[in-house]
């Protein structure tokens, strides 16, 4: 244990006394699982809580340890309500949105252990009513913590390239001694090529690329359209680009997807499957997408890897050669704070990649 890890253990050992015995019960019954630096968080939530309990009467008891657990039985919603405002006018908050989440959170928390896990001698919960399971959190997330999320788990430049490279060439040699890996790959080959080379040079969602009809596709422009919502949820089609190295890889599929697929004239999907046992190609599904990217991810040594990582993958690489707000216009972003992720997950500077995107 590092020395703030021993510090918060001693400041938590020394803040328990001071609080009611059913929360002393919940901190003992997350003790194993949670870090005494998270417990003594929460054991400062529930100071301010029964604090503000205490000052706004709706707890006659003399002190903070003495709060009995019928006082949390009687609350109703509208004062959890008028906490939650009283929350968010303490100014010596850095963040209040977070701050105000992680509070109630921590109140969800041991009131979900009172009415759910702990009984008392009879069997019965300790907590009878659980006004806070009607609490709704909305929760934020912030670009800098998302970034983190990901940060080694994307191809990086030129990793982008050797993924391409590697299901082009290096897959099917892995696999040479696996007659129905090897009956797959030849069949669908230039189709999987195809799926993860746009993906990888345009961001799509693989909604997206499921929704794809061939109609969509035009090769002069660099464009596709797709669906996407709107600011009020309204769905429709929208140009989204990709770059020239999609072009071949998407030449070479239109040129084969008639006779290797052989699909009904009414199919209009852009990228097709044949199940068992049938003759025609229809549309892939969204799983189907997801797994083949998943199978070559696993023999690339990025098991890690999925749809929506080749599209973060991309989306840094965008970053690094354009704005924020070309970023945002290409991957679809509502709100360009979604778009900050990339700037996390790079170490050039915004005007580093806004100087590139003016030079080219």
């Amino acid at each position: 244990m590092n020395i703030i890890k021993v510090k918060d253990r001693h400041e938590l050992e020394k803040r328990i006394p001071s609080m009611p015995w059913y929360i002393e019960k919940f901190i003992n019954y997350k003790l194993p699982d949670l870090s005494p630096s998270s417990l003594l968080e929460y054991v400062r939530d529930y100071e301010i809580f029964l604090s503000w309990l205490l000052a706004e009467g709706l707890s006659t008891a003399p002190s903070i340890n003495q709060v009995p657990i019928e006082d949390l039985e009687k609350l109703h919603m509208d004062s959890v309500d008028n906490f939650r405002m009283f929350l968010a006018t303490r100014r010596e908050q850095a963040n209040v949105k977070t701050t105000i989440n992680r509070k109630l959170s921590a109140l969800r928390s041991l009131f979900h252990y009172l009415s759910q896990i702990a009984e008392d001698e009879d069997f019965y919960p300790l907590l009878k009513r659980n006004v806070m399971a009607k609490v709704e959190i909305k929760r934020s997330h912030r670009p800098k913590d998302s970034a983190a999320k990901l940060e080694g788990k994307l191809l990086q430049e030129e990793e982008i390239a050797q993924f391409i490279d590697y299901v082009q060439n290096g897959y099917e040699h892995d696999v040479a001694s696996n007659k129905q890996a090897i009956y797959s790959y030849e069949r669908n080959k230039i189709r999987d090529i195809c799926i993860i080379t746009l993906i990888l040079n345009s961001g799509l969602r693989v909604s997206e690329v499921f929704n794809l009809n061939v109609d969509d596709i035009d090769l002069k422009k660099k464009l596709t359209h797709v669906y996407r919502k709107g600011k009020n949820d309204d769905t429709f089609k929208t140009p989204v680009y990709f770059r020239q190295d999609a072009i071949e890889a998407l030449t070479n599929y239109l040129a084969i997807r008639q006779t290797q697929y052989k699909p009904l004239k009414k199919e209009k999907a852009l990228f097709l499957a044949i199940a068992n046992g049938k003759k025609e190609g229809v549309r892939m599904t969204k799983r189907a997408i997801q797994e083949l990217v998943i199978k070559y991810a696993k023999r690339f040594g990025k098991p890690y890897l999925s749809v929506h990582k080749l599209r973060h993958s991309f989306a840094t690489d965008y970053y690094l050669q354009n704005d924020l707000y070309k970023t945002q216009e290409q991957l679809g972003h509502a709100s360009p704070e979604t778009t900050q992720i990339y700037a996390h997950l790079t170490d050039r500077t915004m005007s580093e990649a806004i100087d590139k995107r003016l030079e080219s």
